[in-house]
């Protein structure tokens, strides 16, 4: 029996032999990017039930030297869950609900659930949790907290690590951490679960997770702004972060190019204003208090900004079927990209005073590097974090602009850079930006990483070779 073989068997032991998947028709939905850019290759793919067979896998793989990979949706856009051999963990059967305290407002779920599925569960308790993303319906909790999801309502709410009380964790040896305490104070010592949230599974493996809970908004309203310049949207804004508080609980930025894409492509959109702009916007306005209507309190903040000539036209959504079909044409504008061809992506924040500034800096630099390049901005202008996407020339071979993405990185990441932002904003790091984390993050930021790497997982084991760069490269 060869060394594989008796691992497998061995695998098979503790999750049984039909939760070890080593055929290729299997194996192929784990091994293919979302984004088709890159494939993986694995020995198998192991699904456990619980998190003592996940403890069993690890320790197994770790005793014998194997990589270990966890999937959860497999919906990351930069290569964080390709594996490059070793054994693809799933955590898609982990998908219970263990607990849910309304009056700790905080939810206990294990890594595989269906991120939808999390917020139905709340929903059904009156409450709200509020990570929102568009792959909600298939992307899993466990995923979303190890790459530090964002989504469009951090602006209200924050990123997954905000939303998080505790954790259990397996470790790189098999051994279970458990953190899972709903407490929101706990001085005793550090605060260890923020070292596995946006870690990408590279420090450990995220099990289960006890989740805050928020009152569940009783009314919002959304409307759909045509606005003079990037310039207007953040005086816009500011406006109605100083008027509405926490009640603004979305403000998304939409390019020209953008809408077009969507309204060329996406089935049933239509245009939401008459006339066409230098900008767009999405807001949404919620309130907590009963008998409280979201509209009537948006309405006269959007009359005062007009007003001071903030914004030049404006749509309120009617109904709650209008209001989502505004947001459809904000949430499919990644899908309908494709139909242009093929893109060059940038998940880049800045902070928010000089979002228009990059906007303005990088567009001319991408147009005057590449004639006839579309540039697609869009994103969630509120919290300072714009996708920067690239659409090819028309007629140009996609092969050919794909060949020039690191160019572009160069020129998006050193404006982002020069003005005191990051390459990645929520999507995280994955193989897609590990070396231009290299490249860019600060030297004692980049040791202080590999220290930790080294300590929680000294053989490698874990997601090896994602986030940091390869310290031999130049």
């Amino acid at each position: 029996m060869t060394d594989s073989s008796r691992l497998l068997a061995s695998l098979a032991e503790h999750v049984g032999a039909a939760h070890v998947l080593v055929n290729a028709p299997d194996l192929a939905p784990y091994l293919a990017e979302t984004r088709g850019l890159r494939r993986g290759h694995a020995l198998a793919v192991v699904r456990p039930a619980d998190t003592a067979e996940v403890a069993g896998v690890v320790r197994t793989c770790a005793e014998a030297g194997v990589p270990v990979v966890a999937q959860g949706g497999n919906t990351g856009h930069v290569g964080g869950g390709l594996p490059q051999g070793g054994i693809v963990l799933s955590l898609a059967r982990l998908n219970r609900l263990r607990a849910l305290d309304p009056v700790n407002a905080s939810i206990t779920v294990e890594a595989g659930m269906v991120l939808a599925d999390v917020q139905a569960a709340a929903r059904d308790a009156g409450m709200l949790f509020p990570l929102s993303l568009a792959s909600e319906g298939s992307c899993r909790i466990g995923g979303n907290l190890s790459t530090n999801a964002g989504g469009t309502a951090v602006l209200a709410y924050g990123n997954a690590r905000d939303l998080v009380l505790g954790l259990e964790v397996v470790l790189a040896d098999g051994r279970v951490w458990n953190g899972l305490k709903g407490l929101r104070k706990d001085n005793a010592g550090y605060d260890l679960k923020q070292l596995f949230l946006g870690s990408e599974g590279t420090l450990g493996l995220v099990t289960a997770a006890v989740l805050k809970l928020h009152p569940r908004p009783l009314s919002r309203s959304v409307v759909f702004l045509g606005l003079a310049s990037a310039e207007a949207a953040l005086a816009l804004f500011v406006a109605l972060r100083a008027e509405a508080g926490a009640g603004l609980t979305a403000f998304e930025y939409v390019a020209p190019f953008g809408l077009e894409i969507v309204l060329r492509h996406r089935a049933g959109a239509r245009r939401p204003l008459a006339g066409r702009h230098a900008a767009y916007a999405l807001v949404e306005v919620s309130t907590t208090r009963p008998g409280e209507d979201a509209g009537t309190v948006l309405e006269p903040m959007l009359a005062r900004a007009q007003a001071r000539g903030l914004l030049e036209d404006a749509v309120l959504a009617a109904s709650e079927a209008q209001a989502l079909a505004f947001w459809d044409l904000r949430e499919s504008l990644s899908e309908v990209q494709k139909a242009e061809g093929a893109s060059i992506k940038h998940d880049v924040s800045v902070p928010l005073s000089r979002l228009p500034e990059f906007l303005a800096r990088a567009t001319r630099a991408c147009e005057a590097e590449l004639p006839g390049l579309r540039v697609c901005a869009f994103g969630h202008f509120g919290d300072g974090n714009i996708h920067f996407n690239l659409s090819q020339p028309v007629g140009m071979d996609r092969a050919a602009f794909l060949a020039l993405w690191d160019r572009f990185n160069r020129i998006v990441h050193d404006i982002v850079l020069a003005l005191d932002g990051s390459i990645a904003a929520e999507h995280g790091v994955g193989l897609l930006k590990r070396a231009e984390l290299g490249r860019t993050a600060d030297p004692v930021a980049l040791d202080l990483m590999r220290t930790l790497k080294a300590a929680l997982d000294p053989r490698n084991i874990l997601n090896p070779g994602k986030i940091l760069p390869d310290p031999t490269a130049p």
